[in-house]
């Protein structure tokens, strides 16, 4: 039996992949970039974890029981875009050509796959690594389950949920039924936040003590505090609802029968076959070359001497002068380069790698080579200068932004397009992304 079991969150990655990735296609005009990025983690995956039990898990269509319970959920996501559509089938025969198993059970999320599926590993003293980039995964933690998130590649064990969410795993469920999750639309409790959720359940534990002492509540050291027993006590249903919503199941009947879970040989000639329609060159050349199916997507294994070549390279020396712009007045200079500009390159700093709850804390510039500008908006660590109004800066920059006619240039402005949007800014006038140069 294979020493640890990897559980790859693959619904996880799909939509993360299409949304973070360039938007490429092959001759005949597939869509093909989510699917080259998922391939490409799975891969990088087998080859990473070889000798172990890989399980790839998807969400299959319908609903689900947290439909059943609450009608909204995730009722705030647009429809599946069709670019996106057409490449899940690609996708998963490549999967199922691996010789990888693919789960997909109709009325159990992926989510709840992955939970039940590590309970019964991890209870039967075997290790499990879950692939997936879902914050909700961090209550599955404990001594044989870490988290492993291939789009950043950080390992995440029980001190590193604590480092990263400031409550241990058993209290995740608690967090985001306090502070609800955007992307499925838990709803929690109205005007709590993160930082409020994670004071309170350090101070007071789990919801279930929180609602048992909300006397205490007034006179925690938290901003607000005076107010909010009565915004808990208010939303006592919303908290107990959204504590069901966000519980991953570990008991669901899977209906798996022995082997399911077994990988199998490659398959290379269907990978050929595939390889060839969805024109992934460098992966063809290797299985053209008898290298195997995980190797093929697998870092080469003398990357180490590459480096070392790389590292004999002279570098090139520019001068380079970076403005950190924290006066409204130098802000205005700006401004003005860049609605003087033809074309500029621009940049965003964000919250987080996923683009649906990112939120911008920074906007960096430049109109001409060695010379850029970033204005810091919402950096909140130990000694953070005094910053420019979030809000006030983006809606200067709106009408250049939206402008379709003032040409920008930027390294995956997908990403920071979709960014934009969450702040309520439509970006127009690409001409040139880095990424997609590159590719």
């Amino acid at each position: 039996m294979a020493n640890r079991l990897i559980l790859v969150d693959g619904s996880s990655y799909l939509f993360r992949a299409y949304h973070a990735l360039p938007a490429l296609t092959n001759s005949k005009g597939l869509n093909t970039g989510a699917a080259k990025g998922v391939i490409g983690m799975i891969r990088k995956l087998v080859a990473d974890y070889a000798g172990d039990q890989v399980v790839v898990i998807f969400d299959a269509k319908g609903p689900t029981f947290r439909n059943d319970i609450y009608p909204e959920y995730k009722a705030n996501r647009p429809p599946m875009p069709d670019e996106l559509r057409e490449q899940i089938e690609p996708i998963h025969d490549t999967i199922r050509a691996m010789g990888l198993p693919l789960i997909c059970i109709a009325g159990v999320e992926a989510d709840d796959v992955i939970g039940t599926l590590s309970v019964q590993a991890a209870g039967s003293g075997r290790e499990v690594v879950i692939s997936t980039g879902d914050k909700d995964m961090a209550q599955l933690v404990n001594d044989h389950v870490t988290l492993i998130n291939t789009m950043n590649n950080t390992t995440m064990d029980h001190g590193g949920v604590v480092d990263k969410f400031g409550v241990p795993p058993k209290l995740i469920i608690d967090l985001l039924a306090l502070m609800g999750d955007k992307v499925d639309n838990i709803p929690g409790v109205a005007g709590v936040g993160e930082k409020t959720a994670t004071a309170l359940l350090q101070h007071l534990g789990g919801i279930d003590s929180i609602y048992e002492q909300l006397d205490a509540v007034a006179d925690l050291p938290i901003r607000g505090a005076k107010s909010l027993a009565a915004k808990l006590e208010g939303a006592r249903g919303d908290a107990e609802l959204s504590y069901e919503l966000a519980t991953i199941k570990i008991d669901c009947d899977l209906g798996l029968a022995e082997g399911d879970l077994d990988s199998s040989p490659p398959d290379n000639e269907a990978l050929l076959g595939l390889f060839r329609e969805l024109e992934f060159k460098t992966w063809l050349e290797a299985l053209l070359r008898g290298e195997g199916a995980a190797a093929a997507g697998a870092p080469a294994a003398n990357a180490h001497d590459g480096a070392a070549e790389a590292a004999e390279v002279e570098p090139a020396t520019a001068s380079v002068q970076v403005t950190t712009v924290l006066e409204q007045a130098v802000f205005d200079d700006w401004l003005a380069r860049l609605e003087a500009a033809e074309l500029f390159a621009f940049d965003t700093e964000t919250t987080s790698l996923d683009y649906m709850v990112a939120e911008v804390v920074g906007v960096s510039f430049a109109v001409e080579p060695g010379a850029a500008a970033y204005v810091p908006l919402a950096h909140d660590y130990p000694g953070a200068p005094d910053q420019l109004n979030r809000d006030a800066v983006l809606e200067a920059l709106r009408p250049l932004l939206e402008d379709a006619e003032t040409a920008k240039v930027g390294q995956h402005l997908k990403y920071d397009a979709n960014v934009l949007a969450n702040h309520g800014i439509t970006l127009r006038g690409i001409h040139d992304d880095t990424m997609l140069e590159s590719y």
